[in-house]
């Protein structure tokens, strides 16, 4: 397969698939036959590419125009693998990226779909994703990828997100249940685009979600559907995606697909088939995967942020004791000391728990932030590590994570040396735990964890060396795979504390003038 003139793709084709491809693509021709072979020059366009994918299945991707016409902008040089991603999505109509979390699949996104809207190949995408990275993922990319461009998230009323949807948009970003609030709008527009990011949100078929999604989708709307996880738990679970992007690729109903690769040992337990595995590969397709390893280019260490919305009862809350302090800040001296102290409040409760004067526990709604590290959790292959702060808060994650089926571990404080030198063993020899919930002193240094290579924090830590020597548990000799820090973020507080750490700014220093910023007092208001 070679391109001529910078025009049109020259490449070998079984003489009897011939037929399909000229007289489905108009500016192609035949060049010769010889026996069972034959040579097929197409333009070199991204509407010939594209119903060419469509026509034929390939060995190899097919060389998209992309790569000799766009000028790729934004703030940053793409890496290699992010130009070959963008230009495999440019000529498929629907296809899945399967490229695992850290690797800058979004700006792979975002660049295919800007060159296609500079190609007049579309006009407006829709943009389906978590609620935790629709503005520090997707907008903020879209800001630094493709400037160029208008983009809105639309969350909020019913009323605000009909505005936004009106709006003089080309990225529109929504989460997967705000779809059915507006999804008349939605139909009604039309979007030439529309992308799924963690697709494994809809692989049952018979939730509200996957109908709506399949509602939307017209003979003509590209989809591509992003996951660094496909069919992890199963491979019943690939059955919900290839039913949006290749339903001629699995049978027409669930039954049959599980009949296919699962094995029924009893009334209620099922197994994989020995072929589950290569079924499901050959379902999810078209697809493209990079790994983390495979991105040589790629920096050893990723940061990423999910927003994690306080619930209405955590607000009124964190409000209520920002109006205290206030209130006493107005009264006396603020020190480093009572900073401290009161910032250190404000982190409890944005965590999901909080001790009153009496030492009593008081317990706050977080589902957007447990929702938030399952999301992490789904989208990671290997094991991780999650630091929480507090001492109450650690029991939570832990149950939680326990309820749903995931096995963890602590060590914090109160763990004896000889136990939790067994925990780490266990982590970084055996299949389970898959998780460490890890008080940050207690495990801050000296520590090798690496069979994790994503770290999480629930909440910030108060201290740079702190933030730093977690971070250097997966960051050590042994660690074979690149590394992702995820940061857990829902009030004003966090925000600050985790832009100083990332800039390794003395928190000491720092510690009065946040707890002023954060209460609007003096010139950091």
């Amino acid at each position: 397969m070679k391109i001529v003139d910078n025009t049109a793709v020259r490449f070998t084709l079984p003489t009897d698939l011939v037929p399909s491809v000229i007289n489905n693509i108009e500016k192609s021709e035949l060049i010769e036959t010889k026996g069972n072979l034959s040579e097929v020059l197409v333009y070199w366009g991204v509407e010939e590419l594209t119903l060419l994918n469509r026509l034929i299945k390939f060995n190899k991707p097919l060389p998209s125009p992309i790569t000799a016409n766009y000028n790729w902008p934004g703030l940053y040089k793409p890496f290699d693998h992010q130009r070959v991603t963008s230009a495999f999505l440019s000529i498929n109509m629907r296809a899945f990226c399967f490229n695992e979390a850290g690797t800058g699949k979004t700006s792979s996104v975002i660049w295919a779909a800007d060159y296609l809207m500079n190609q007049n190949h579309i006009k407006k995408v829709l943009v389906i994703c978590p609620l935790s990275i629709m503005y520090s993922a997707w907008q903020a990319d879209i800001f630094k990828t493709a400037m160029h461009r208008r983009v809105a998230v639309a969350y909020g009323s019913p009323d605000k997100r009909k505005k936004i949807l009106n709006g003089d948009y080309e990225f529109i970003v929504i989460n997967y249940d705000g779809v059915n609030i507006v999804f008349n709008e939605l139909e009604k527009i039309g979007f030439d685009l529309i992308v799924v990011d963690e697709a494994n949100a809809y692989k049952n078929v018979t939730t509200k979600r996957w109908k709506a999604l399949a509602k939307l989708m017209k003979p003509t709307t590209r989809l591509w559907m992003l996951t660094g996880t496909p069919a992890s738990q199963s491979p019943i679970d690939a059955f919900g995606i290839a039913k949006l992007v290749s339903p001629q690729n699995v049978p027409r109903t669930m039954t049959v697909w599980k009949d296919k690769v699962m094995h029924q040992l009893s009334r209620f337990k099922w197994i994989p088939k020995n072929d589950a595995k290569q079924k499901v590969f050959d379902a999810l397709q078209p697809a493209i995967r990079f790994t983390k390893s495979e991105c040589l280019d790629l920096p050893d260490v990723m940061y990423q942020t999910r927003e994690v919305p306080l619930s209405p009862q955590a607000t009124k809350f964190y409000n209520a004791l920002k109006k205290d302090m206030l209130i006493q800040a107005a009264g006396e001296q603020i020190t480093t000391v009572n900073a401290a102290t009161n910032l250190n409040k404000l982190l409890q409760l944005s965590g999901g728990a909080v001790y009153t004067d009496d030492r009593e526990v008081v317990e706050f709604d977080i589902a957007p932030r447990k929702n938030a590290l399952l999301e992490v959790i789904e989208e990671t292959e290997h094991k991780l590590i999650i630091f929480v702060p507090y001492r109450h808060t650690i029991q939570l994650v832990c149950k939680f994570l326990t309820e749903e089926g995931i096995t963890n571990e602590i060590i914090n404080g109160d763990v004896p040396a000889k136990e939790r030198s067994l925990i780490i063993n266990r982590f970084q020899e055996s299949d389970n735990p898959r998780i460490l919930v890890i008080q940050p002193q207690a495990a801050s240094h000296g520590v090798t964890l690496t069979a994790a290579n994503t770290v999480v924090f629930w909440s910030p830590v108060t201290s740079v060396e702190t933030y730093l020597q977690c971070i250097a548990r997966i960051d050590r000799v042994g660690q074979k795979n690149k590394m992702t820090v995820v940061h857990l973020q829902g009030s004003p507080v966090e925000r600050r504390m985790y832009e100083v750490l990332q800039n390794k700014v003395d928190m000491h220093e720092k510690l009065v003038d946040l707890y002023k910023s954060e209460l609007g007092l003096g010139e950091n208001k």
